[in-house]
């Protein structure tokens, strides 16, 4: 098996290109990573055959020598004159395995290749895959791949099946072409049937492409001959299987020919085919020929839903006692000190804003003593936390007494909400001669 030759021989720069950007060709370069082994496939019908695969340009390498192992199964060994057969060509052993770390992911490659016929009849037969593969990691081995086609029994006798060239297409960072080649064609021959007299007539109808790959949306042009001069035909995409929605029906010309041009927008599409009648009917058609979408593929979209739950409005606070300072029996005067902070959230997310009201009780002393609440005054201050939406303005300085005051508010607003501390310097004016001891108010505050 051959690989890519030893890490020593290649400059970092292009390991790390080979790597980051085109990873995947060294899977498209050996042919690898599709589809599981056939039912029914048998180990005596391989062949073993020298191949050449040339990287895309980008990937900086050169072509790639090794040995590919196939085999071609029929699904009939002895069709009549006028018969169509199904092939399908498998690549058993691609000629090497994944060079690098890069892990390969899945339907990223869509292979198309050719096989050839000898003996009483010749000529190739185009077969396509799907765009399917498993997985590969990094260093890992490819798994083998199948591409199908059909071709018409238009002699009796005995007919040779080799195996031929093959292309893979890879749709992975970027859309990139590896074509492998027989080196000393034709390959050894994987298949033999024998094709008798009778049968009917030959099915001579056939179709070529202006090319082999187009972006969604654009128009190929097929070009048919040996049609039922006049009949409807249609040219429609091929998805491997059955044709797709991408179709265009017109009648052949007098010499059962025509040129059309269909949109091709189905990405699933591996090919191109054109029948007579209501359906495909291989015996009435031609194809499939290999035709793949490259570039452009229409973007999906997915809706992304999550939800900004509104909360609440609360404050906390530092502490729940202020001591004011002392002041002199005799002079009274001044007993100051500062409320414990409080801190606001309002994470509501709505309109409204919020207002910060505090009122404050008689100071009771020592037999039935008092300073009137009106004595209390206090100087406000409030501070937003950045990014907040609102911004906190503090009350106004004054007396608090027992029918209140504002400590701080924000507005209503189109969105509210936010952070916010709020303190107040306080001093409570004590008259002169009040009666010594110790005299205590409560100021409740109230956030609405």
């Amino acid at each position: 098996m051959a690989t890519l030759g030893p890490p020593s021989r290649r400059s970092a720069g292009r390991r790390r290109r080979w790597a980051a950007v085109v990873g995947v060709t060294a899977l498209a370069v050996t042919g690898g990573g599709l589809l599981a082994p056939a039912a029914g496939a048998t180990a005596e019908a391989s062949v073993d055959f020298a191949t050449r695969c040339v990287p895309p340009p980008i990937a900086g390498l050169p072509p790639i020598e090794g040995t590919t192992t196939a085999q071609i199964t029929v699904d009939d060994t002895t069709p009549a004159v006028g018969d169509t057969v199904t092939v399908t060509y498998r690549v058993v052993k691609p000629a090497a395995s994944n060079p690098v770390d890069l892990p390969l992911p899945a339907d990223i490659m869509t292979p198309t290749g050719k096989l050839v016929l000898a003996g009483a009849q010749s000529g190739s037969v185009g077969v396509t895959g799907p765009k399917k593969n498993a997985p590969v990691p990094g260093l890992g081995e490819f798994p083998p791949f199948e591409m199908t086609g059909t071709f018409v029994v238009t002699a009796p006798g005995e007919i040779t099946l080799s195996p031929g060239d093959y292309n893979i297409h890879t749709s992975y960072l970027m859309e990139l072409d590896t074509p492998c080649t027989v080196k000393s064609p034709p390959a050894p021959v994987s298949e033999t049937i024998t094709a008798t007299g009778g049968g009917g007539p030959v099915n001579e109808r056939a179709i070529t492409l202006g090319t082999a790959s187009g972006k969604p949306g654009e128009r190929v042009t097929v070009t048919g001959t040996g049609f039922t001069p006049g009949a409807e035909v249609t040219v429609a995409g091929w998805n491997g299987s059955a044709p797709t929605a991408d179709k265009i029906t017109s009648a052949a010309a007098a010499g059962g020919g025509f040129t059309f041009r269909p949109k091709i927008t189905d990405p699933a599409t591996v090919g191109i085919v054109a029948f007579e009648g209501a359906g495909w009917d291989p015996a009435k058609g031609a194809g499939p020929v290999a035709y793949s979408l490259v570039g452009d593929v229409p973007p999906l979209s997915q809706r992304i839903d999550t939800l900004v739950k509104g909360g609440s409005l609360s404050m906390t606070q530092a502490g729940d006692t202020v001591r004011l300072t002392a002041v002199d029996f005799g002079t009274g005067g001044a007993a100051t000190g500062a409320l414990n902070t409080v801190t606001v959230k309002d994470f509501r997310g709505g309109p409204a804003g919020w207002s910060l009201t505090g009122r404050v009780t008689d100071f009771t002393g020592p037999g039935g003593a008092a300073v009137d609440a009106g004595e209390l005054s206090w100087t406000p201050a409030c501070a937003t936390k950045s990014g907040s939406p609102s911004t906190c303005a503090a009350g106004s300085e004054g007396a608090v007494g027992s029918a209140g005051a504002t400590l701080a508010s924000t507005p209503n607003a189109a969105l509210t909400g936010g952070e916010f501390t709020v303190d107040a310097g306080l001093s409570l004016d004590v008259p002169e001669f009040t009666a010594p001891g110790a005299y205590s108010g409560v100021l409740t505050l109230t956030l609405s």
